[in-house]
């Protein structure tokens, strides 16, 4: 559809001359293609833009909506699809993935951070704990990791 729009004529019932494929259109400039964007990915980073606002605009009035209807018991990171979602949501549920894999926490003087469902700064390409957790340990904080 993008590569008609480039270059169909102005005549309606004309199809136009594809001079170049889509995949030679979205190269970049310099390896000889039009420099276009995927819109795909395009789309899902500017929902993850907004999930991200969604994460840290705690006083918003779309944060406090998109709450009090899909994530009342958490925040954005945690939700899940519930009953009946809106197309709005499911989309910003999606990029859920994409807004948790660059988070990392920077611990200062908050304490109360949840060692196993948070991501770590660890250097590898998993931020999170993958060791087996022990019996009674699923809610160890950091405040319980910090000798006194």
């Amino acid at each position: 559809m993008v590569n008609s729009f480039w270059w169909a004529s102005k005549y309606v019932t004309s199809k136009g001359i594809n001079w170049l494929n889509w995949d030679k259109m979205r190269m970049k400039k310099e390896f000889g293609g039009m420099g276009l964007w995927n819109i795909h990915g395009l789309n899902f980073a500017m929902l993850g833009k907004l999930g991200w606002k969604l994460f840290i605009h705690n006083d918003s009035i779309v944060t406090k909506v998109f709450k009090a209807k899909y994530f009342t018991d958490g925040g954005f990171s945690d939700a899940k699809l519930r009953h009946s979602p809106s197309y709005v949501w499911c989309n910003i549920h999606a990029s859920r993935v994409l807004v948790r894999e660059g988070m990392q926490w920077r611990i200062g003087n908050d304490i109360w951070i949840n060692i196993r469902n948070q991501p770590w700064p660890n250097g590898s390409s998993n931020h999170f704990v993958t060791t087996p957790t022990l019996f009674g340990l699923e809610t160890f904080t950091v405040n319980d990791l910090l000798h006194q």
